[in-house]
């Protein structure tokens, strides 16, 4: 009998919910305390819990990409401080090649949880910071080269000792960023995160008993790992091969490729970078922990949404990551961007394997992203980074369901929030013009992907303007089972004094005053789009996501003049099939 068969099911539910309630608590005080709206606005962090011995249990709140590695930082953490571990410290770190970091701008506070003198598990918070130094305001040096060009390195720290915060530490944090309130309020957001979370996790092992609380954990990692076992099952036994376009090295044009090898042995399944492109000169090459983030993250969100999120899910699955490859980089290469590119292309990846495999749950490709940061200072005094999110693209479709409308990254699968405009208008010298869905950038299917945005804010203040748009000049998405890829991206900076251009993909350049338009790449198609229901495609004319002359051309349905009914006759006629079958009247 499994361990999770000799457990009170009841208790054994009870327990994975309260985790998974204390890492949303957490969550919640995170984003009602933290100074800088990348959390306040975005939710660009992570809670996260987990057992002694650094093993996750629950991983509920925030995006996907932060979590699915954090086990490597707490066990970095149990390996760097064996025996010196005590009640009321706190950790911090994060370096991607000494402490099971994923990229440098994702710090993670981490706080052990005692109970009796025991040490019992840790509550942790792993959150992207507005600034931590380097080459380039904004944590985003697309010029980098090498981790060293990046921002500061932090190895396995006490920030807190015995209760007390160490002042010199502190002051070396500050000193390393140009936004020292910002940061400053940020870090005690989620030193306090933590501290919710440690006193409620306390709480649930006292009611269980500190002698009977393991069980329940390894209970809860025992559960995933069936469920996930039963939809490996599911695959047919085999080998799938995939690979998804690496074009550009952040500098140049390249041909290369994240390859990968998908093998389904009964229960276990392998998945294989071997033949993956060499590490790259550019700041998107991928950490270990972050290289395991995303392909527990591509094969999670490919079965049910109940499947548990720990890290018990994936003990039956083996990762093969070359050392050297842009998947596994050897030091001091550059990888600032991994979370989003190579990230996005290693979840591609995987998700066509399995589309191989298991085509019924097939899911279309999601837009790459175009925005970037801007960095200045307001009234030439207080300095401000603003991520420009709303330029965010479209996701892909699955059978069943449109791609989700301008929602940010695909590895944050929706857990990045849009930012309010009025408030970036309170907060920064700036003043939007233009925040619309856009017409034509959805992959066509029988689920149509999500659309793209235009975008067009003016900055009224010189400022440094770091490029990251990896989704521009260039379809960056796929369709699935018939449909069809979204419209690539576009981006120009128009200054008041001087020529408009065309944006780099990568780069960092200083403008004056200028206005930056964009519009956002749309996301795959799922299906036939001639087999779209024809009141879904005048819902889309009507909503301007779809033209009438590409609901005719592309869906085969002709819409009034007006755009508010269906042509029944026409629309017929276009897709072969009875008048009674070309829509309602």
């Amino acid at each position: 009998m499994s361990l999770e068969g000799q457990l009170d099911p009841i208790v054994l539910a009870l327990v994975q919910n309260r985790l998974d309630h204390i890492s949303r608590q957490m969550g919640w005080v995170m984003t009602r305390t933290a100074r800088s709206p990348i959390f306040s606005q975005s939710h660009d962090f992570s809670c996260f819990i987990a057992d002694p011995a650094g093993t996750l249990v629950s991983q509920a709140d925030g995006i996907p990409i932060h979590t699915g590695g954090g086990g490597f930082a707490v066990r970095a953490l149990l390996r760097d401080f064996a025996g010196a571990i005590d009640d009321r410290d706190v950790f911090l770190l994060n370096d991607p090649y000494a402490a099971g970091g994923n990229h440098l701008p994702d710090w993670v506070i981490a706080r052990p949880v005692f109970v009796a003198g025991a040490l019992v598990g840790f509550a942790c918070n792993r959150a992207h910071q507005a600034d931590i130094g380097g080459g380039a305001a904004g944590t985003y040096n697309s010029a980098a080269t090498e981790i060293f060009h990046e921002g500061i390195r932090l190895p396995v720290l006490k920030l807190i000792e015995a209760g007390e915060t160490r002042a010199d530490l502190w002051r070396l944090l500050m000193i390393n960023t140009r936004t020292p309130e910002a940061l400053d309020g940020d870090l005690r957001a989620m030193i306090g995160s933590t501290r919710i979370g440690a006193d409620h996790i306390a709480a649930l092992v006292r009611e269980l008993g500190p002698d009977n609380y393991q069980p329940y954990f390894d209970g809860i990692l025992s559960h995933a790992e069936n469920s996930f076992r039963r939809c490996v099952e599911s695959i047919p036994d085999g080998e799938y091969l995939a690979e998804e376009a690496i074009d550009n090295d952040c500098f140049e044009p390249i041909d290369g490729m994240i390859k990968v090898r998908l093998a389904v042995r009964g229960d276990g399944v392998v998945v294989d970078f071997t033949g993956t492109a060499d590490q790259v000169r550019g700041f998107k090459n991928s950490s270990v922990a972050n290289t395991w983030s995303a392909v527990y993250m591509a094969l999670a969100a490919y079965f049910d949404p109940d499947l548990p999120r720990n890290e018990g899910t994936f003990r039956c699955v083996e990762i093969i990551a070359p050392e050297g490859s842009i998947v596994n980089a050897r030091p001091p290469a550059a990888m600032t961007m991994n979370t989003v590119f190579v990230a996005h292309e290693i979840v591609h990846a995987v998700w066509k394997a399995l589309g191989q495999a298991v085509p019924e749950r097939s899911c279309a490709g999601w837009a790459k992203s175009v925005h970037g940061t801007t960095a200045g200072r307001i009234d030439g005094q207080s300095p401000f980074v603003m991520y420009h999110w709303n330029s965010a693209p479209g996701g892909g479709a699955v059978e069943g369901r449109d791609g989700f409308n301008q929602i940010g990254h695909l590895i944050a699968l929706g857990g990045l929030v849009l930012p309010n405009v009025e408030t970036y208008e309170q907060l920064y010298p700036v003043l939007f013009r233009r925040q619309e869905f856009r017409t034509d950038s959805a992959g066509a299917g029988s689920y149509r992907g999500g659309t793209g945005c235009h975008y067009e804010v003016e900055v009224q203040v010189p400022a440094e303007y770091t490029f990251r748009g990896e989704g521009l000049y260039a379809v960056s998405c796929f369709g699935a089972a018939g449909g069809t890829a979204g419209a690539p991206g576009d981006m120009e900076v128009a200054p008041k004094q001087g020529e408009r251009e065309q944006a780099p993909k990568y780069g960092v350049r200083d403008f004056g005053p200028l206005t930056l338009r964009s519009t956002s790449p749309g996301g795959g198609g799922w299906g036939d789009p001639r087999r779209r229901p024809a009141e879904m495609v005048l819902r889309d004319v009507r909503d301007g996501v779809v033209s009438r002359a590409a609901a005719e051309a592309i869906y085969g349905v002709a819409v009034s003049d007006d755009g508010r009914d269906i042509d029944r006759a026409r629309t017929a006629e276009l897709r072969g099939v009875n008048r009674e079958e070309a829509g309602p009247e």
